[in-house]
């Protein structure tokens, strides 16, 4: 049974980890998927033309979501593209990470500029369109650091919790016209990036978490999934946490 038949979703930061795995389960349960990259486009256009089978379009856009000015550009353009955006996922995301007393005011700027802002502009963005259709699912990537901090982390941190004040608010506000706002709150999820670290921290982190093991993408995309189909049709406003039982 494919839960997104027909159904389109906008899907930031697509190319890679996360964001890569959210793309590949949506394509395979028959969603129409545009995607953003931040600079390989040859990986990102073959991922693209890969996914691209069985009556699903899957298309990728070099597009920086943190610029107001480039949300609204790459919206019209897969509003034109596709005809319509059901679902939207801001995934786009990055780390500086520092203590406070290191960190630079640049770094913290950055940091919520990529990762909060970018949610405002995108979510501003596909507005209009949600609104005058009178449905859709938005759907945003928090963190487990979000709901309880981490030191070294007070940008990060301060970034992904605006995230869910940010959510909630939008709930409230756009529900009544049954669009529907919602939170992923990831706990430690293995992907590129984890694997060039040292493997004996890895497994200390993995021995710490109840379920004995780190997430993987597919276990973000699969509660993406739930978020972004009619199964979820009565479910809004709240922060799901994908993290293996870290934080109960």
């Amino acid at each position: 049974m494919k839960l997104l038949e027909n159904k389109v979703a906008l899907i930031t930061g697509g190319s890679r980890g996360i964001g890569k795995g959210i793309v590949e389960v949506f394509a395979a349960h028959g969603a129409h998927v545009a995607f953003t990259y931040n600079s390989s486009a040859e990986a990102a256009n073959a991922m693209a033309q890969e996914l691209s089978k069985d009556g699903v379009k899957v298309k990728a856009y070099q597009s920086d979501a943190a610029k107001f000015d480039q949300a609204e550009t790459l919206v019209a353009q897969v509003l034109e593209d596709f005809g319509s955006v059901d679902v939207l996922i801001n995934n786009a995301g990055i780390t500086k990470d520092n203590l406070l007393m290191r960190i630079s005011e640049e770094d913290f700027d950055r940091v919520i500029e990529v990762n909060l802002k970018s949610v405002f502009n995108m979510t501003k963005a596909v507005q209009r369109s949600m609104l005058k259709q009178r449905h859709g699912s938005i759907i945003n990537m928090s963190s487990i650091v979000g709901v309880q901090g981490n030191a070294g982390q007070t940008n990060y941190a301060a970034s992904k919790a605006g995230i869910i004040g940010f959510s909630k608010s939008v709930a409230l506000e756009l529900g009544s016209r049954n669009i529907r706002c919602n939170v992923i709150a990831p706990g430690f999820i293995e992907t590129e990036m984890t694997q060039k670290l040292d493997e004996a921290t890895v497994q200390s982190w993995r021995d710490g978490i109840p379920l004995k093991r780190g997430g993987t993408p597919e276990d973000i995309a699969n509660t993406c999934l739930y978020l972004a189909s009619d199964l979820s049709a009565y479910v809004t406003g709240q922060v799901l946490h994908v993290d293996g039982g870290m934080y109960t």
